[in-house]
């Protein structure tokens, strides 16, 4: 695949991106549930926000607000519609194949885009938790330290595989792992062989 169709986009991402769906205009928008990922001042970064029907849990509306390029965009839109209607325990598991899936596949460069949407998605669903008294409902992502010399975490090396690692030098690029003791070598190339599997095959 040449460089120029690795980056092309579908026509629902494009769609998505120039009529992007249920985008949060009103700022007195009563939300039950708010998350908030990224950076600006680093790249992409995601609000979400959900109302939610108390009695049924479910999702009854999702707004969003998205700093970022096209893919980040359309990520988004897209998963505001998979997840209005959806029971919270369901919707907190909607990832990156799914919203890869729903936009007819993003490029495998701009992958990452969707992981943010689903992490804000997640992080207002907690909110909603905390804020409704049902703390013991939450759940956090946990990290373990994989390359303990340059404390770098399992989660971190999934997001470098989701920004475009595939061999252990890129990984090595991007986290710096594995490059004073080594010890975490062979462990580091197996999660890659993971988290490879888990969002691209």
């Amino acid at each position: 695949m040449s460089t120029h169709q690795s980056w092309a986009y579908t026509d629902k991402v494009k769609d998505h991106f120039v009529n992007p769906r249920n985008v949060l205009r009103e700022d007195d928008y009563e939300e039950d549930g708010k998350g908030i990922v990224g950076n600006i001042q680093c790249g992409d970064e995601m609000l979400v926000v959900i109302q939610v029907d108390k009695e049924a849990g479910i999702i009854k509306d999702c707004k969003w607000r998205t700093y970022g390029c096209a893919s980040a965009i359309a990520s988004t839109s897209a998963l505001s519609e998979i997840v209005i209607g959806m029971h919270l325990d369901d919707a907190f598991k909607v990832g990156p194949k799914q919203i890869a899936s729903a936009l007819g596949q993003l490029p495998d460069n701009k992958i990452h885009c969707s992981v943010l949407g689903d992490k804000a998605l997640r992080a207002a669903i907690n909110d909603y938790y905390e804020r409704s008294g049902q703390p013991e409902k939450v759940i956090r992502e946990q990290s373990r330290i994989v390359c303990t010399c340059m404390n770098v975490t399992d989660l971190e090396i999934e997001d470098a595989v989701l920004e475009g690692a595939r061999t252990l030098i890129e990984l090595q690029e991007q986290t710096k792992m594995s490059t004073v003791c080594g010890k975490c070598k062979d462990e580091a190339e197996t999660l890659l062989k993971v988290y490879i599997k888990k969002h691209f095959q």
